[in-house]
């Protein structure tokens, strides 16, 4: 194996900065999980081959744990790869466990109770200079949802979400227009209106650059 604790040309992708930019939708296991893990149990991790060309720039694949010491994961790797053709299940790998994005407790150690968190996949509607970070969510109001459809899995939570008219304008000439998408995906880019998801239908505020906060409208 490489200094890396991987079959060589094989590199492992830190996961902690894209939970910094993304601490909406991309979580990473609670310490109190990572604690409790044992031999037996599994970890994902986000894996890339550094040589030759590969369909995907990365996987995120499963390691069977085996022994874990300071803080590293040493197991065999428990996922197929889609095209990464220097690694494949059973080899050998070791994995920080800072590294890891997701945990898979075996019967004979379940799963530990974590701190509740909160997740935000309801949809929204919001324009795509908002969700691209070309404005700030300057205009936001709340209705009765109407776009939930019986095979949604995540249903609209009626929030609607509108960028500056310069960003909107902006948009139109880039031919793109609002987006019906997870309203985590908005707060990666624009969280400032956070303190507000809870608010009842009917509900709207205005971005007041003079006091900086929203400011509830009639």
């Amino acid at each position: 194996m490489s200094s890396q604790g991987l079959p060589p040309g094989i590199a492992l992708n830190d996961p902690r900065p894209i939970a910094a930019g993304a601490p909406y939708t991309f979580f990473m296991p609670h310490d109190i999980e990572l604690a409790a893990l044992k031999p037996g149990d599994g970890v994902k991790a986000i894996l890339r081959q550094t040589e030759g060309e590969t369909k995907y720039d990365a996987e995120r694949m499963w390691v069977l744990i085996e022994l874990i010491e300071d803080g590293v994961v040493f197991g065999t790797l428990d996922s197929d790869p889609a095209d990464m053709p220097l690694i494949e299940a059973g080899m050998p790998v070791a994995i920080p466990l800072t590294h890891v994005i997701s945990t898979a407790f075996h019967t004979s150690n379940p799963r530990p109770e974590t701190p509740p968190r909160r997740e935000y996949w309801e949809r929204c509607f919001v324009d795509a200079c908002v969700v691209e970070g070309r404005c700030h969510a300057d205009y936001i109001y709340r209705e009765e949802p109407d776009m939930t459809r019986e095979d949604d899995e995540y249903e609209d939570s009626g929030w609607r979400i509108r960028g500056t008219s310069e960003a909107i304008a902006d948009d139109e000439q880039r031919g793109e227009g609002p987006m019906y998408i997870a309203i985590g995906k908005v707060l990666n880019a624009d969280d400032r209106w956070l303190p507000l998801i809870d608010r009842e239908y009917g509900a709207a505020f205005q971005w007041d650059a003079d006091v900086q906060d929203y400011v509830e409208l009639e």
